[in-house]
């Protein structure tokens, strides 16, 4: 499946992003998770569990049925699961056949987000997690905030991809967040077999209008941009602004901020993609949240009309690659890595 190879379309054994914690509570929250239906809920306890969101009987959506307690009872005739995916109770026979069970999901919680496992439960590692620490989520001063989650009607590598290369901030967003020197640095990339980490160092730089809006400063700026691109669907960037050698105060930091994209395949041509940020001033915190907005949906929009080609085309045919598409290369190919190793 587009841009893989045919008969790949996700790796199954890595941890993705099923919801915000703050998303999951006592009601029963449906998510489609690697073209499954996935259903969280809190028990009594405040554990947050991942099920199989499809009963076994006749198919019935279980995030549209009932919490008993610490089961789900489907709607549709009754029959009841515990959070561990076992059948117990069958209204119409006392017998339970063995068979009778869903799926029940590993899923941790850690910083803003739970984390899901839809391969093999024996594989599921929490140390493949990313570390909290490295994604600047623990950044002593900062706040950080779960902010958006949408559902995006396009697949989800075509939102990796974009934020794997991020010489689009210049031209898609250059009302709010990008210049032209987005896509004109040298970039600087670092791989490793978890993540693949990119850096841009523009130095003696116009100012983005974001910078506008978040400081009195109108000289000229070094800003350094970042993502890190944890597999198979985690991305953790920054944005560092300073006053440029030669204007008065250089070097002060006149904004740091940390932000993090979790895109999480849904079906086979949606995602789930979530968005947080990290700022060291709350009232700058308010404010970002408020004009990020757009940006977020420029991203959206160019998925969704890209999506729209690509689904509608017999044959999609080869991209014609550029310089600045190394990055996102490099992202596929660590992908089908993992998808082919799932089928040794």
């Amino acid at each position: 499946m587009y841009p893989f190879t045919d008969g790949s379309y996700a790796p199954r054994n890595g941890w993705y992003v099923a919801a915000f914690c703050n998303e999951i509570g006592d009601a029963l929250l449906s998510r489609w998770i690697l073209n499954e239906p996935v259903v969280l809920y809190r028990k009594g306890n405040g554990d947050a569990v991942a099920v199989q969101g499809r009963c076994p009987h006749r198919h019935f959506p279980l995030g549209a049925s009932r919490r008993i307690g610490d089961t789900i009872q489907c709607a549709y005739h009754g029959i009841t699961f515990d959070a561990a995916g076992a059948c117990t109770f069958m209204p119409s026979q006392e017998h339970i056949p063995g068979v009778y069970s869903i799926k029940s999901y590993p899923l941790v919680e850690r910083g803003l987000w739970a984390w899901i496992w839809p391969g093999d439960p024996a594989l599921a590692d929490e140390s493949l997690i990313p570390d909290m620490n490295e994604i600047g989520l623990t950044l002593p001063g900062y706040h950080a905030r779960a902010m958006f989650y949408h559902h995006v009607e396009g697949r989800y590598q075509l939102l990796n991809d974009n934020l794997l290369d991020l010489t689009h901030l210049g031209y898609l967003h250059s009302s709010s967040i990008g210049t032209p020197d987005d896509a004109a640095t040298p970039e600087e990339r670092e791989v490793t077999e978890r993540f693949i980490r990119s850096r841009r160092h523009m130095r003696d730089t116009p100012r983005p209008p974001v910078v506008d809006w978040q400081s009195d400063f109108r000289g000229r700026i070094d800003r350094t941009t970042g993502m890190d691109f944890h597999f198979p669907g985690f991305h953790a960037g920054l944005a560092d602004v300073l006053i440029a050698e030669g204007q008065p105060g250089a070097g002060e930091l006149l904004r740091s901020s940390r932000v993090w994209h979790a895109v999480t395949p849904a079906r086979k041509t949606t995602t789930n993609y979530f968005f947080g940020m990290a700022e060291r001033d709350l009232n700058i915190l308010d404010a970002a949240e408020v004009y990020l907005k757009p940006v977020i949906e420029e991203d959206i929009f160019a998925t969704v009309e890209i999506e729209k080609i690509i689904s509608a085309l017999d044959v999609v045919p080869p991209e014609l690659k550029l310089k600045s598409d190394g990055t996102a290369v490099l992202g596929r190919r660590a992908l089908q890595r993992m998808m082919n190793a799932e089928l040794t």
